[in-house]
């Protein structure tokens, strides 16, 4: 699992005071670097191996400025050529979303999904983790 930590800005709020909607998926796709350099160390686009199929965030609690919120980033599941990575925002002990993204080991120049083998998946499977219901706290 990969925990990075956000404190966020006041940019983050919306009108009603608490973080806003919006900026959840911007802090997982952030959260999801060190991942991201398994498939490419030096996070170069234009050696870029991931294409996203799917993504969906699902909102527990509010989320708050003025309090760090951990993002916890792990592998709910390791397909043949695609993955599930599942992203937990918590803050003061709450878990304030969860979301889903499905990425696809990719060739752009061929145009269609590659196998994850070798290293790659062994290093992959390190983040892999058993969840009961979904949960994890």
């Amino acid at each position: 699992m990969f925990v990075r930590t956000i404190e966020p800005a006041f940019y983050d709020t919306d009108a009603l005071g608490h973080i806003n909607n919006t900026r959840l998926p911007a802090w997982f796709e952030w959260a999801r670097n060190d991942l991201f350099k398994l498939f490419t160390p030096d996070l170069n686009p234009t050696r870029w191996t991931l294409i996203m199929a799917r993504l969906d965030v699902e909102f527990h609690a509010e989320l708050h400025f003025g309090k760090e919120v951990e993002i916890r980033t792990y592998l709910s599941r390791l397909g043949n050529s695609s993955l599930t990575v599942t992203q937990e925002a918590w803050q003061e002990g709450n878990l304030g979303a969860r979301g889903n993204v499905v990425l696809v080991h990719y060739d752009h120049e061929l145009k269609q999904a590659v196998p994850i083998s070798g290293a790659l998946r062994r290093a992959l499977q390190v983040h892999l983790v058993e969840t009961t219901a979904g949960t994890m706290s």
